[in-house]
């Protein structure tokens, strides 16, 4: 069983930056592809960005080149610096971890543990 607890979300104001952590409770994190989703009422779960056990990184396309994705594996602490935060950036964030390759990396449907998300707002 793999436990994961998010923190870092709140409210800022567009163009601020917050960080997100994911404090994952298993053996070890480089064992796991690991990514952040973002939901709003009403929508679908969408990957905004995602890590691989070697590392390697992807984004979605509303992203890129404001968010980046990084992993602690000591402390098994997965983070989500966002930069130039957007309104439409505003939703609830959630931390997700399989153990299998993941041919998707951005779709929900492939991971199989998740946290209780944090709210991010930003204000325009």
């Amino acid at each position: 069983q793999v436990q994961l607890v998010e923190s870092g979300g709140g409210s800022v104001q567009a163009g601020g930056s917050l960080r997100l952590s994911c404090a994952a409770f298993v053996y070890s994190i480089s064992k796991y592809y690991m990514g952040w989703f973002r939901q709003t009422p009403g929508k679908e779960r969408e990957g905004v960005a995602a890590i691989a056990k070697d590392g390697s990184t992807k984004y979605a396309d509303s992203v890129k080149g404001r968010f980046a994705i990084s992993k602690d594996n000591a402390k098994n602490t997965l983070y989500l610096q966002m930069n130039n935060l957007k309104p439409e950036d505003t939703a609830m964030y959630y931390c997700a971890a399989v153990a299998e390759w993941v041919a998707f990396p951005l779709d929900n449907r492939e991971y199989a543990y998740w946290g209780q998300g944090t709210q991010v707002t930003v204000s325009s």
